[in-house]
């Protein structure tokens, strides 16, 4: 029997159909899926960089003072440090060959009264004791009952006569002090910059431990009046002294003046410094203090005012290394593989230069140059070839090459150093002061704090007691003699 060809034909025409229709959906399917692939791969793409964004915002929201410019001042809390394990097998104090440290007794001509403590008489001679010249010694400092006291001045009255009222003249200074004494003037400045006290804490110290009640009008009257002039002639004498100084630390701060924003600027050399407040921030405060003409170096952070004095007057300048290491380490937390690679490069050359820096003392000089200059081509060439990140490029224009020579001038000019660590530290005085006073509200009270402030940090600085140079600077201001100087001596 012959095969039917019609009937073979037809199914083998209806098996195609079928396979077109099967290959035509899976066409359609195919091409629904590469459109939902293209979808998701746009999805992805807008996501990933939505990630990345909210990382950089994230990242700038979490910077702190241990990775970006911002004083410790500005952290909400404080970045966890990395300490490492404790020995515990150490107590805590003094360990085991180290050198006491004791208190020196008082000299003899610094003991006010000594009390004698011996055993009644019968009872030495029951025990048949002998008593021995030589004592066991117990130094105590307490305060007095009344830590001050009131010493009323009378002036005899006489008539002429004419029947004129004449009045014996009293001493200058008891009638320029006033209700409180030098000495009592300089103990209430003293608490207010360098103790860190508001007038009402300081009033309440004096009535609850002196039990000598004072207005908070009469404690803003002896700072920022009599102490306030003063200190005068000291600060203008150091304000007038920074121009002629050969190295220099400038930061600055902000400042609340009658509910309005200002800047405490704060100006560090070796042997003294100057405090200055200002409703701006701008480099024109420099030109003021410094004038246009400064010859010395000047270590400040890369704020565009001290770029701006820098360049406008040919300064030369060292841009304090701190900084520029916590802008590179704020690139490892953005979250991106090659920045942050980059960023490491550049804090491991930064480690090698600064232990380097650090060994320069017992090391060969010509030595120690050769490998330093390895080390400063080094980072040049690595900063100068960053990644295609805006982050990286903006740190990479810092070194061009008029900025390139501004990082590394530590290295050649003596007695300045690579940071402006010295100078931040002076200005936390005014950020403790700002906190807890919460600024100013009259002109008076900005040039005390001006005058106080640099007293105070220079006192520090040269080993004096500022107490001590309120009270002598009281002592001239009210009889007019000359007025004590901080400006240091030469040695």
């Amino acid at each position: 029997m012959e095969p039917d060809y019609r009937k073979i034909c037809r199914e083998q025409a209806e098996t195609i159909r079928r396979q077109d229709a099967i290959i035509r959906r899976q066409a359609e399917t195919i091409r629904r899926q590469q459109a939902r692939i293209v979808e998701l791969e746009q999805t992805v793409a807008r996501l990933t960089a939505r990630v990345e964004e909210l990382s950089a915002q994230v990242a700038r929201l979490s910077k702190n003072s241990s990775n970006s410019s911002k004083p410790p001042s500005s952290d909400i809390t404080k970045p966890p440090h990395e300490t490492p394990p404790r020995n515990r097998s150490h107590k805590i104090g003094g360990q085991p060959g180290h050198a006491r440290h004791e208190r020196p007794p008082f000299a003899p001509d610094e003991i006010d009264r000594t009390c004698l403590h011996e055993l009644p008489p019968d009872e030495v001679r029951r025990r048949r004791l002998r008593p021995l010249k030589t004592w066991f010694v117990l130094q105590q400092v307490e305060l007095v009952e009344k830590p001050y006291e009131v010493v009323e001045h009378r002036a005899r009255r006489y008539m002429t006569p004419s029947g004129r009222i004449v009045i014996a003249p009293m001493p200058p200074e008891v009638r320029g002090a006033g209700l409180v004494g030098p000495n009592m003037m300089a103990f209430v400045g003293w608490l207010k910059a360098c103790g860190h006290m508001s007038y009402r804490r300081i009033g309440e110290l004096l009535r609850d431990v002196f039990g000598l009640p004072i207005s908070d009008g009469k404690l803003v009257a002896c700072t920022t009046g009599k102490l306030s002039a003063a200190l005068q002639p000291a600060y203008d004498e150091l304000a007038a002294a920074l121009r002629g100084e050969d190295v220099l630390g400038s930061d600055e701060t902000g400042h609340y003046h009658a509910g309005k924003r200002f800047w405490t600027w704060c100006l560090r050399a070796a042997r003294f410094t100057v405090f200055r407040l200002d409703a701006t921030r701008a480099a024109r405060v420099l030109a003021d203090l410094l004038g246009e003409d400064f010859g010395g170096i000047l270590t400040v952070d890369y704020y565009s005012a001290n770029r701006a004095f820098a360049r406008d007057h040919s300064v030369r300048t060292q841009y304090c290394w701190s900084h520029l290491l916590r802008d590179i380490k704020f690139l490892l937390t953005l979250g991106r593989a090659g920045l942050a690679r980059w960023a490491d490069a550049l804090l491991a050359i930064a480690r090698r230069l600064f232990r380097l820096w650090h060994r320069r003392s017992g090391a060969d000089p010509p030595r120690w140059r050769r490998r330093m200059e390895r080390l400063k081509r080094m980072f040049l060439e690595k900063i100068r070839r960053p990644p295609q990140e805006a982050d990286a490029m903006k740190l990479r224009r810092r070194f061009d090459r008029q900025g390139a020579p501004a990082y590394f001038r530590f290295l050649d000019s003596p007695g300045v150093e690579p940071t402006n660590n010295a100078t931040e530290r002076a200005i936390r005085q005014p950020v403790l002061d700002r906190r807890v006073t919460q600024g100013t509200r009259s002109e008076r009270g900005l040039l005390w704090c001006e005058r106080a402030w640099t007293v105070a940090a220079t006192c520090a600085q040269q080993g004096r007691s500022a107490f001590r140079f309120f009270r002598d600077a009281l002592d001239a201001h009210l009889t007019h003699a000359p007025a004590p100087s901080l400006l240091p001596v030469n040695p």
